[in-house]
């Protein structure tokens, strides 16, 4: 850059070119700046879900793997015992409901439906999951729930802007 502000060879409509190219460069990164997060979450709960949906010993009541055995193993240092008690009561219900949860947060998260319906699923899945499940890793920032926790903010305030049912049907309902 020259010291008259100019870029190159001098020539002044140069570099308004160059900053209304990255200006516009800018406006759609921003644009779309969520848009990774929301396609990783997705994926990740339809993933998380499926996974123990197809797996009958997640499933059970008891047994190596089972969520009843899980939560029986962190009830004593959960957060929240009396939550773990909660799941406790039926572990193959908790178990189905987790997994349906967690299939019904990545669908929505990934087509952008009740984007900030499906994002506050998603943080509180992942709070109760950190309260219970990853409570006693320690250091803290070693439990990955809390981690997904804080990934789901963005998405519950901003929802998803691009490249959604949401904005789709915003759309029709402005041309009505």
């Amino acid at each position: 850059m020259a010291g008259n502000g100019t870029v190159g060879n001098g020539d002044p409509g140069r570099r308004a070119r160059w900053k209304a190219s990255v200006d516009g460069w800018k406006a759609v990164a921003s644009r779309y700046a969520l848009l990774p997060l929301r396609l990783f979450l997705g994926v990740t709960f339809v993933y998380a879900a499926l996974d123990k949906l197809t797996d009958s010993a997640f499933l059970a009541d008891t047994g190596s793997g089972s969520i009843g055995e899980t939560m029986r193993g962190v009830r004593d240092s959960s957060a929240i015992p009396a939550l773990v008690d909660l799941a406790l009561e039926n572990p193959t219900g908790f178990g189905y409901a987790i997994a349906f949860g967690e299939l019904a947060v990545g669908i929505g998260t990934l087509l952008g439906l009740f984007a900030r319906l499906a994002a506050l699923g998603g943080a509180l899945i992942s709070l109760s999951l950190w309260l219970t499940v990853s409570w006693q890793v320690n250091p803290y920032y070693l439990g990955n729930d809390l981690a997904y926790l804080m990934a789901w903010l963005p998405l519950l305030l901003a929802g998803a802007s691009v490249l959604s049912l949401d904005r789709l049907l915003a759309e029709r309902r402005r041309i009505r």
